[in-house]
């Protein structure tokens, strides 16, 4: 049995805002990650291909036996924030926890609301096709050790409210350094490396740099970056694909104009 893995003192239960928990589980990526193409809402079974394996999204919906309705809000704390389920075992890091750290007790109160307001489903998706040794969960607890940096989040006082506004989703809850942050042997993000693009190597997929140097010199300005955050279209009238299609269909698509601009703001001067 998996020793459990500790973690810092969750919050007591806090009364959440369900609609601004939902917000939040738009930009956060839980409704793209967790809701396959013909599924029902949150049931998961969206699979994310990797060098180790692919990894398949769970139930998150609050039915009590196939999703997380037997969980307490403590239970959705560790595990959103901390990365480690109910049991103490600990989740691989497909999940993007290290990202949601930035995540206050407030925040995490309002998704838990949103998660009641969700229909239960008894969908069960597939079982992760990870080969050994990464089918080894036990190695987790081990690849925390070396490789799992928290995100934290510090305003920066010379800049405007709005730049460290956007930085706060790009850098957080939005996660878009997991995927154009590359990754070394063990899967662990370069930090030095932030946003410099990455590849699925045999997954066969790419995420392209979005560092402010590329992005400038590719002709991104931060108007065709609101715009492309909003529908999916390149400056040059191309359209997103693969993964980042579904992040603009069932995320940025839905996000307030003003917190657009200051991911583009962000983006565009790093």
């Amino acid at each position: 049995m998996l020793m459990p893995t500790s973690t810092p003192d969750l919050p007591q239960q806090i009364t959440g805002d369900a609609k601004r928990g939902a917000y939040l589980a738009r930009l956060s990526g839980c409704v793209t990650c967790h809701t396959s193409e013909d599924g029902a809402p949150w049931a998961g079974g969206v699979a994310l291909a990797s060098d180790f394996g692919a990894f398949v999204s769970p139930n998150i919906t609050p039915d009590p036996e196939f999703g997380i309705g037997d969980w307490s809000f403590q239970d959705f704390v560790r595990a959103v924030r901390h990365g480690v389920a109910p049991d103490g075992s600990p989740y691989y890091p497909a999940f993007p926890f290290e990202f949601y750290a930035t995540l206050t007790d407030r925040d995490l109160a309002d998704m838990w609301a949103a998660v009641q307001e969700v229909p239960p489903s008894n969908f069960v998706p597939e079982e992760n096709e990870v080969p050994l040794p990464f089918s080894i969960r036990q190695g987790v607890k081990l690849w925390r050790t070396f490789f799992y940096e928290p995100v934290d989040y510090v305003v920066d006082e010379t800049k405007s409210t709005s730049w460290n506004r956007g930085r706060f989703m790009v850098e957080g809850p939005a996660h878009c350094a997991a995927c154009h942050t590359p990754r070394n042997f063990a899967g662990g993000l370069d930090t030095d490396a932030q946003f410099a693009g990455a590849s699925g190597g045999t997954a066969g997929w790419t995420a392209p740099p979005i560092t402010t140097e590329v992005l400038a010199e590719a002709g991104w300005t931060k108007e065709s970056l609101i715009a492309a955050l909003r529908t999916g279209l390149t400056p040059t009238g191309d359209a997103f694909g693969g993964a980042m299609a579904e992040v603009v269909h069932l995320s940025t698509s839905y996000l307030m104009d003003q917190h657009i601009e200051d991911m583009a703001e962000f983006l565009m001067d790093q």
